[in-house]
């Protein structure tokens, strides 16, 4: 029987809370994988601002109980952006959309608590759209003993098997995500299995901690190429204190952007402090793959790297100073045809499909759920 491919649209707002990524992809959720469309929306800045400031005071359920009202209003402005965006995709493309992968936005998330919240109302996007909407992705995995994160990998299996075929890069290959979190995928054999040969991790801090300096010491919303950071000189004290102090001992387990803060580098200049933050972030990236490579006993491996991370030449610069294998430097996903920028957004929209065929998108050695786990709530409201 003829695998039944789907149009499906990902969106992904990640924790720079910048905007959203929206990718329009063909595929039967399995091993069949086609990019029609990969685009980004800004959010205005008085959503931007509100969603930061939402952030800002959630660490805790019993933040969550009392912001509820906020939460409430906040996310019906956030979903109704992406309405727009969806009903401008679906004008676009003639309504040919079957499904729609819709991440969320990330305001809170304890794995040891097994507890997780995104914005983003699937049934009023449903309704709206009039399409059926796929989101609360990470939940399922969480009831199932998971971590809830990182929830890529089984994507990022199959671009590495499409990177395999057309570029002939050898295994193992892994593939580095440096969002607002750094997460890794290791990719260590094909296999007919899309689940089998794989392992990931979420490993360091990634964007979160330089954004947050700069967002907080400039009008600027990120270090632009790192620009910033090579301006400045690194803190050599206070930077060896910070890794001293802080080292991430089991990376099996979760990470959110709560887990870091910035305080260590109160004081020094705008340059100085973004030196320092990337320095630190660097080394524990670094420390990471090293960790994760390990574990898999890679002597050496093809690093490709993704996320809006990967355009901070000093910070990537700074990663490959710390990498202990020399040869193990990291290497552009772009190089290999495929935009950086949209792997997650894509990968939501692959998420999407396998949700709906009832088809795992989790697994013991990608999130440590006890048992391959579907996952997502599929919203039809219309």
């Amino acid at each position: 029987m003829k695998k039944k491919i789907f149009s499906a649209l990902g969106l992904m707002s990640g924790t720079s809370m910048d905007g959203v990524d929206v990718s329009l992809i063909k595929s039967d959720g399995i091993n069949e994988f086609t990019s029609i469309l990969d685009i980004y929306f800004e959010f205005n800045p008085k959503l931007r601002e509100k969603l930061i400031e939402l952030r800002e005071k959630i660490f805790s359920e019993e933040d969550l109980k009392k912001n509820s009202q906020d939460l409430l209003n906040i996310e019906k402005d956030f979903t109704l952006f992406n309405c727009q965006i969806v009903e401008k995709i679906i004008h676009d493309y003639k309504n040919q959309i079957d499904l729609i992968g819709f991440h969320g936005q990330t305001i809170f998330h304890n794995s040891s608590k097994k507890f997780t919240k995104q914005l983003g109302d699937g049934k009023l996007l449903s309704q709206i759209v009039k399409k059926i909407v796929i989101n609360n992705f990470r939940e399922d995995d969480l009831k199932n003993g998971g971590e809830g994160a990182p929830l890529a990998p089984i994507f990022h299996k199959l671009l590495s098997q499409i990177i395999n075929k057309i570029h002939k890069i050898n295994y193992p290959i892994n593939i580095i995500n440096i969002g607002g979190i750094t997460n890794v995928t290791n990719i260590y054999q094909d296999n007919v299995s899309l689940s089998n040969g794989l392992n990931a991790f979420d490993i360091a801090p990634g964007n979160c901690l330089i954004d947050e300096w700069v967002r907080k010491n400039s009008k600027n919303k990120f270090d632009r190429n790192g620009l910033i950071a090579r301006a400045g000189k690194v803190n050599e004290l206070i930077l060896n204190q910070a890794l001293d102090n802080f080292n991430i001992t089991n990376i099996s387990n979760a990470l959110d952007i709560k887990d870091f803060d910035i305080s260590f580098v109160k004081g020094l200049t705008l340059e100085d402090g973004c030196a320092t933050l990337t320095k630190f972030t660097a080394s524990l990236i670094a420390r990471g793959i090293d960790s994760a490579n390990q574990i898999n006993n890679f002597d050496t491996c093809t690093n490709l790297v993704c996320g809006g991370g990967r355009k901070n030449k000093f910070l990537i610069e700074s990663i490959n100073e710390n990498i202990e294998i020399k040869n193990n430097k990291l290497e552009d996903i772009d190089q290999f045809d495929f935009n950086g920028d949209f792997v997650e957004s894509q990968a939501f929209a692959y998420l999407a499909i396998r949700s709906f065929l009832k088809l795992p998108i989790s697994f013991p050695s990608t999130t440590r759920c006890k048992s391959p786990t579907v996952g997502g709530v599929i919203n039809k409201n219309f």
